[in-house]
C-alpha cells in the first residue's frame, strides 16, 4: 500500500481583500505519494507556486486544508509544528542569483539550517556534512569560502540544492530549478535530482512548466489552469490519454525534435467559454483508476463515451 505524503483537500489561496480579493487557487485536491516525483504544471500565473509556498507554509491558505503525514499543517500552526514542517520539507527556488544572500558564503548558505535547528553535533560534524553535500552536487571544498556571484547560473543552482537537501528533508518542492538555467546545464542538474532521490529516497513536489522535462522527471503529473486543477494521472497516461481540452491544448504545443513533423503538426487553441459551469456545476471525478479529470456531469459523459470508442 503506498503512503500518502502529502494531502490537498480543497485549497483555496487568496490575496486581497474585499473589492481587490483575488483568488489564485480554488477546488484543489490532490496527494503525493511517499518517494514519488509528483509534477505540477501549467503556464505561468496558473497558480503552481502559490500552492508550492502554501505548502512550506509561505502563502497562507483562505480556504481547504494541506495533511503531511495525515495532520494538518496549513492554517493555525504552532511554532514547534511549524518549525518540525520547514526541517522536513525543503524548497529549491526558481531564481538562483536571487534565492541566495550574495553577502554570504557557501559555507554559511549551506550551514544556515543546519545552524537554526542545530543538525550537528560539534563544529568538526558541521564541517564534514557541509564538505559532504558540497561534493554530492558537483562543487570542490575550495568553494565553500567563496561567494554566490563568483559562480556560474548551473553552480549556484546546485549550492540551492545542496542547502536544501543538507537538511535531510522527506519532501522537496522544487519550483522550476532548472528554467533559469542554460540547455546544457538543464540536464546535468535534473540527474542530479534523481540520483538524491534513489539514495535518499527523497519525494519531489516539482513545479514546471516544460512538458518534455517534466515526462522524464515524473511518476504523477497534475495540470493546472488559473488556479483549477484539471486533470491527475500517471506521466504515460497523461499524454497518451489527455482528456481535459486543456491538457490536449499544453501538449499540442510541446516542440517536435523532427522539423517536418513539427510544421504538419496541429494546434490545439483551449478556450475556457465552452464549458458551461453555470448550472452543472464541475467536481473532481476518476475518469479510469488513478486518473482524474475536472467536469460536470455533462463533460464526465461525454469524456468516458470518448475513451470507450
Amino acid at each position: 500500500m503506498t503512503e500518502k505524503l502529502v494531502e490537498i483537500k480543497d485549497l483555496e489561496i487568496s490575496f486581497g481583500e474585499g473589492k481587490k480579493r483575488f483568488v489564485a487557487v480554488k477546488n484543489a485536491n490532490f496527494f503525493i505519494n511517499k518517494g514519488e516525483t509528483f509534477s505540477l504544471v501549467g503556464e505561468s500565473g496558473s497558480g503552481k507556486t502559490t500552492i508550492g509556498r502554501a505548502i512550506i507554509g509561505l502563502n497562507d491558505t483562505s480556504g481547504g486544508d494541506i495533511l503531511y503525514k495525515g495532520e494538518k499543517i496549513n492554517g493555525k500552526v504552532t511554532r514547534e509544528k511549524h518549525r518540525e514542517i520547514i526541517s522536513k520539507i525543503q524548497m529549491i527556488f526558481q531564481d538562483p542569483a536571487a534565492s541566495l544572500n550574495e553577502r554570504a558564503t557557501v559555507d554559511y548558505i549551506i550551514s544556515e539550517g543546519l545552524y537554526n535547528f542545530k543538525l550537528f553535533d560539534n563544529e568538526e560534524d558541521r564541517k564534514e556534512k557541509v564538505k559532504k553535500m558540497i561534493g554530492e552536487v558537483g562543487l570542490l571544498p575550495e568553494h565553500l569560502t567563496r561567494y554566490p556571484h563568483e559562480f556560474s547560473g548551473g553552480q549556484r543552482q546546485r549550492i540551492g540544492i545542496a542547502r536544501a537537501l543538507v537538511m535531510e528533508p522527506e519532501l522537496v518542492i522544487a519550483d522550476e530549478p532548472i528554467s533559469a538555467l542554460d540547455v546544457s546545464v538543464r540536464a546535468q542538474v535534473l540527474n542530479l535530482l534523481k540520483e538524491f532521490q534513489r539514495d535518499l529516497g527523497l519525494t519531489y513536489l516539482f513545479i514546471a512548466h516544460d512538458l518534455s522535462v517534466v515526462r522524464f522527471i515524473s511518476d504523477r503529473i497534475a495540470v493546472i489552469h488559473k488556479g483549477v486543477i484539471v486533470e491527475v494521472a500517471e506521466t504515460e497516461e497523461l499524454f497518451t490519454n489527455p482528456i481535459h481540452p486543456y491538457t490536449q491544448s499544453l501538449l499540442s504545443a510541446v516542440p517536435i525534435p523532427d522539423p517536418i513533423l513539427e510544421r504538419q503538426k496541429q494546434l490545439l487553441v483551449y478556450d475556457a467559454n465552452q464549458h458551461d459551469y453555470s448550472i452543472d456545476k464541475p467536481e473532481m471525478h476518476e475518469i479510469t483508476p488513478g486518473h482524474f479529470v475536472w467536469a460536470n456531469t455533462t463533460e464526465l459523459a461525454e469524456y468516458k463515451n470518448k475513451l470507450s470508442n
